[in-house]
Formats: C-alpha cells, structure tokens, sequence
C-alpha cells in the first residue's frame, strides 16, 4: 500500500509538471514543490543517461548552467516517467487486488469451515443431551429392576419356605389319611367278620 502511494504521489506531480510545462510555466514550475518530486525520481528512476542529463539540465535552470533543453523533449520524457510509474502501479494494484481475493477467498473458506465446525458442534452436543437422558433412563429402568429382582428373590425364598411347611403338612396329611384307611379297612373286615354278623 505504501509503495502504490507513493507512486500515485509521484504520478500526481508529473502529470502536474507536463501541465506546467506544456501552458509554458517552466519557470514558475520549478519553484514549486512538485520540481523537487521530479527532480528526485530523475536521480531514482531508472533510465537512459541521455533522458537524465536532459532532465536535470532543465531542472537546473536559473543555477547558473547553459545548456536549456526544449520544453517538448521535457515533457517527452515526463510523459515517458508517467506512463512507466501507471504500469507499475498497476502491477502492484494488480498484486494488491490478487492478494486481496485470495485473502477474501482464504476468509470466506475459514468462515464456511467454522460454521460447518459450529454445527457439528451443536450436533454433538445434541446427541450428547439425548445419550445423557437416555443414560438416566437407563438407571431409573436398572433401579426399578433391580427393585422387582430383590422383590421376586423375596417371593422365591418365601415359596421355598411355604414350600418345605407345605410339604410337612402334606406328609402329616398323607400319614394321617393312610392311618385313616387302615382303620377303615380294619373297621369293615371287623364288621364283615361273622362274629360280627351274629350280633346284628
């Protein structure tokens, strides 16, 4: 940025200076800052000897040296200093202007992957929530089993123990009844006894 304003200051006074030069106020020309502009990118700028001693002859004028080089040859050679510093500076506008794009392109891609970024992020964080209430889920269920399975331990205890008194009382039952039908039987062969038949 600093060189292309400094060649837009440069390409400012040269125009300035074959304005001046061309309505004939050489004179006047050189008196004004713009003079000490043109006579610093003579000794910088690079070109023909020939185009330099003409330049700083005319540039010189009023300090005492001879030689006065028409004012056509001048602004020829201005008009040649101009035109070199506009395609400068338009390779460094074009530079400038590329590198500018590329940032731009550069940003818009950084921007697009933060966003995709942000979203995955939020996605994420999404699934994350779910899996969190489905783990609570999860225990709630494991408690409520786990309730059921020391309730259903219980009931299985209780009919193993339910089950042994069950089964004694059965076998007093089952003693009792086939003590029953011996006394039964013994009662009908007594009564079917012929003795017994004599005392009906």
């Amino acid at each position: 940025a600093k060189d292309s304003g400094d060649y837009k200051t440069n390409i400012a006074a040269t125009g300035k200076a074959i304005d001046l030069i061309s309505k004939g106020a050489g004179g006047s020309f050189l008196q004004t800052n713009t003079a000490a502009i043109v006579r610093s990118l003579t000794i910088n700028m690079d070109m023909s000897s020939a185009d330099r001693d003409m330049m700083s002859s005319f540039l010189s004028q009023g300090q005492g040296l001879g030689y006065t080089p028409q004012s056509g040859q001048i602004t020829g050679i201005l008009k040649q200093m101009k035109d070199t510093m506009e395609a400068h500076l338009a390779d460094i506008t074009n530079t400038e202007e590329e590198s500018v794009a590329t940032f731009e392109g550069l940003v818009a891609a950084k921007e697009k992957e933060i966003a995709a970024n942000s979203k995955a992020i939020e996605e994420k964080t999404q699934r994350l929530g779910e899996t969190g209430v489905k783990i609570e889920e999860l225990k709630e269920d494991l408690e409520d089993t786990s309730a059921s399975y020391e309730e259903d331990k219980k009931f299985l205890s209780d009919l193993d123990s339910n089950c042994a008194s069950k089964e004694a009382e059965y076998e007093v039952v089952k003693k009792t009844r086939a003590e029953e039908t011996l006394a039964i039987a013994e009662t009908i062969k007594i009564l079917n006894d012929d003795d017994a038949l004599d005392l009906f």
